[in-house]
């Protein structure tokens, strides 16, 4: 417990507060009372409980009349600075609670910010122009670390993390993967290709933590395949680029729109995909526009 009397009296400030305000503005006690909304003998009695928790008054005769003391004064004005705070704050919590006019925190994998989110987001925004965004690209692990720590409301990503008691998914696409080799390999004139007639190439790939990385060791690791890896980086545009550079191959989701200039993709022989998805906390619930948002793009995907 606190001794300190502004704890002890907070809940209590409020409506006092308002009647000091309503005392800047009027200099009798009975029309103050009205404008605070509350009777007379109420209003003089906040009077004298906020003089003995302060230890001074804070009003004093004035004639017929009563003013605010300096003490009074000084917290009439921190109450009106506070309460123009609390009115800015009250309409920014209305305008989160709005469906048509609230925030949305989106955060996506870096394959998906060429065409996929715009294209998604520019649709949504058509028919729900008041939402705004703030976009994040990452690795799929620190996307949902910021999900779980509540950085992030939604996460577009893939794999979707199945089983995870702290998410709930929903699967929205199945992305194709493909063999990328730079134009004059081998292989290039393939029309399909088996992940075994790549296990003696160099491979280009992600870093570890990002799922693209997760599901192409995976496939290999099924296929039988134990990859040389001489790069990794963190974008698939720069592993397209170091394959059209000749430092390697690599297993990407299909180019969108079109391949890159000197590299060629070759469909997987079997086929693989990789499935594109949506999480969100299943320990908060969802904001309105977050929810319309994550209803649109459901919608869209099918």
């Amino acid at each position: 417990m606190t001794d300190d009397p502004l704890t002890t009296h907070l809940s209590s400030l409020a409506p006092r507060v308002a009647l000091l305000d309503a005392l800047a503005e009027e200099s009798n006690l009975t029309r103050a009372a009205a404008l605070a909304g509350v009777p007379q003998p109420t209003a003089s009695r906040w009077l004298t409980e906020l003089a003995e928790t302060l230890g001074t008054p804070v009003v004093a005769r004035a004639g017929r009349g009563i003013r605010l003391t300096h003490a009074g004064q000084q917290l009439a004005e921190s109450a009106r600075r506070a309460a123009g705070e609390l009115r800015l704050g009250f309409r920014a919590a209305l305008s989160e609670a709005d469906p048509e006019r609230g925030h949305v925190s989106l955060a996506f994998l870096h394959t998906m910010g060429g065409v996929r989110v715009p294209e998604l987001l520019a649709g949504f925004r058509a028919v729900h122009p008041g939402i705004r965004f703030t976009l994040v690209q990452g690795a799929s692990e620190e996307m949902l670390q910021r999900l779980s720590a509540g950085e992030a409301d939604l996460v577009l990503t893939a794999p979707l993390p199945a089983g995870d008691p702290r998410f709930e998914t929903s699967a929205l696409a199945k992305q194709p993967l493909v063999a990328v080799v730079p134009a004059g390999h081998a292989l290039a004139s393939r029309t399909r290709i088996a992940l075994t007639d790549l296990a003696h190439s160099e491979f280009v790939s992600l870093k570890p933590g990002f799922g693209l990385r997760r599901i192409v060791d995976d496939l290999l690791a099924r296929a039988g395949c134990t990859p040389r890896v001489s790069f990794e980086g963190e974008e698939a545009d720069t592993l397209r680029g170091m394959v059209a550079a000749r430092l390697g191959v690599a297993i990407l989701p299909e180019s969108e729109p079109v391949p890159n200039p000197g590299t060629v993709e070759i469909p997987l022989h079997p086929s693989a995909f990789r499935e594109i998805g949506l999480a969100w906390s299943a320990e908060r619930p969802l904001a309105p526009a977050v929810r319309t948002f994550r209803d649109y793009a459901e919608s869209a995907a099918r």
